[in-house]
């Protein structure tokens, strides 16, 4: 007859299992992860979040598998620590994967800790982290791990627009793992110790005969500069995990909040002479789009969101006033600013959350056109390209537009422009708005009249000079109401906070649907 424990007793084996949960997978395994350069799920939890606010849950659960031997091998927490906390004092929800614990692999009660979370956040109305360092789907448990995984797709995807899901890629991430982050809003993946690849390289190598590395396949560089998977890259986890903190001081917590104000030190009311000479006369020059941003928004504020892909686009958080705002703009240093497939999904995806999160919208023109050629078509940038237009028309946030310079073709439409429902839009005399660029123009319009003219080179640069005056001048549009008012680059700033304060309270109405069919 055993022995029944006094309360001190069940305290003792209280505190001793609490203790075992601590070590996960074990001293070793702990020691191995941080010779790889890698901080355990606790640390990169303590890290994370605000000191003393973490709150656990289900430290003790452990899997139900019979098979191979598993029921000999049960680990308090099974593979992941999820609970919730506060960041910057603000509730957030955050499942870690445990790479010491079965290599971090998921299995059915895995699965069930972190969709508990999930269905947490949602009701409580705050973002959940997800700290990804797996081996994927725990093979011994077959086709319960793949339910697993379908339970959190599906939670993802329900709980997209409703609370911000952000994903840290800490480790591997392979197979079907990859597809729950690839559906939440954004993701960090830390260089060199962290990889995203559907088929890993022994699969490749057999299947297709190449021969690559985990690294080189889907490594942080590869999905920051190349495929646009994720959007931000660090040098090791505690600077992944702070650019992550970063990142939600920019966000409200779920979809009726406005996104959080700081007081600001810097003025509404500056102006910036230099903007005066900032624009180049040769329409042509390249020119600094990311430093007119910074200039424009509040100092020290701006915040690059997939700084590494698509550079002829610039998206970003930024405070004006100490409100937040998105900020989108093309980048002249880069393509001359054209509008190409990756541009294009790196913008419309940005604008949506934006959209989806109450963040305003502030998009800074200077588009030549939509990038020709046979692998821009081949590559269905018509398809890509008609997602801005989505996005752009979808948004019910304010939407404030300056054009600084070319605004050329369906390029000037699908950049923020009044026609698709922007609240402000604002252009400097610089601007040029036209179906094309001034020089194309003419030798279409007046091809015949600069070949009977003597000195035909004259007559061209007359003729450009001319369209440009007519037809591509902001005062045109202007006149057309299509520019609510043409500024001096100076004041960019003090238009935009006020533009931004009139149209705090703004209300759109869309006609009832069940969901409108993105051009995906």
């Amino acid at each position: 007859m055993s022995k029944q424990l006094t309360t001190r007793e069940k305290l003792e084996q209280l505190r001793t299992l609490n203790q075992q949960a601590d070590l996960g997978g074990g001293e070793k395994r702990i020691a191995a992860q941080h010779e790889k350069g890698k901080l355990t799920a606790r640390e990169r939890i303590t890290a994370l979040l605000d000191e003393g606010s973490f709150e656990e849950l289900d430290r003790f659960v452990v899997h139900r598998c019979h098979e191979f031997g598993m029921d000999k091998q049960k680990i308090l927490g099974d593979g992941v620590v999820t609970g919730y906390g506060t960041i910057d004092s603000r509730p957030v929800f955050v499942f870690s994967q445990d790479f010491t614990v079965f290599g971090g692999s998921l299995s059915g009660p895995f699965g069930e800790k972190v969709c508990k979370v999930m269905d947490l956040a949602v009701k409580a109305g705050a973002p959940v982290i997800g700290l990804n360092d797996s081996g994927g789907a725990r093979i011994q448990e077959g086709v319960i791990s793949l339910g697993s995984y379908g339970e959190i797709f599906r939670r993802n995807v329900l709980s997209s627009g409703v609370v911000p899901q952000i994903s840290a890629i800490m480790g591997p991430c392979a197979g079907g793992a990859v597809y729950s982050p690839a559906i939440t809003d954004f993701i960090f993946m830390v260089d060199q110790t962290s990889y995203m690849h559907i088929t890993g390289p022994q699969v490749i190598k057999t299947v297709t005969g190449e021969e690559v590395t985990s690294e080189t396949l889907g490594g942080a560089k590869i999905h920051n500069q190349r495929s646009g998977v994720a959007q931000f890259i660090a040098k090791n986890d505690q600077e992944c995990l702070a650019d992550i903190r970063k990142l939600l001081s920019y966000l409200p917590s779920n979809w009726e909040q406005r996104p959080p104000e700081k007081l600001s030190a810097d003025s509404a009311e500056r102006t910036n002479p230099e903007l005066n000479e900032f624009i180049p006369d040769n329409s042509k020059a390249p020119y600094d789009m990311k430093k007119l941003i910074k200039t424009v928004v509040d100092t020290g504020s701006f915040f690059e969101v997939a700084k590494h892909f698509a550079k002829n686009m610039i998206t970003a958080f930024a405070r004006m006033g100490g409100m937040v705002v998105g900020v989108v703009a093309n980048n002249p240093m880069f393509l001359a600013g054209c509008l190409d497939i990756d541009a294009s999904r790196k913008c419309a995806r940005f604008v949506r959350f934006c959209d989806a999160f109450n963040i305003p919208v502030v998009t800074f023109v200077d588009v030549p056109g939509f990038l020709p050629g046979i692998q821009q078509e081949y590559g269905g940038i018509i398809t890509h390209g008609s997602k801005v237009i989505y996005a752009y028309c979808e948004a019910t946030v304010p939407l404030i537009t300056v054009i600084t310079r070319k605004a050329y073709g369906g390029a000037y439409d699908v950049m923020g422009s009044k026609h698709h429902g922007a609240d402000v839009n604002f252009a400097y005399p610089t601007a040029e708005i036209a179906v094309m660029g001034p020089e194309g123009a003419v030798n279409i319009i007046f091809r015949k009249e600069i070949d009977q003219a003597e000195d035909k080179q004259a007559a061209y640069l007359d003729l450009v000079d001319q369209y440009r005056a007519r037809i591509a001048s902001p005062y045109r549009a202007a006149e057309l109401g299509y520019i609510d008012e043409i500024i001096e680059p100076q004041d960019t700033r003090r238009k935009i906070i006020r533009a931004l304060t009139a149209l705090k309270n703004k209300r759109t109405f869309r006609p009832v649907r069940r969901h409108g069919n993105v051009p995906l």
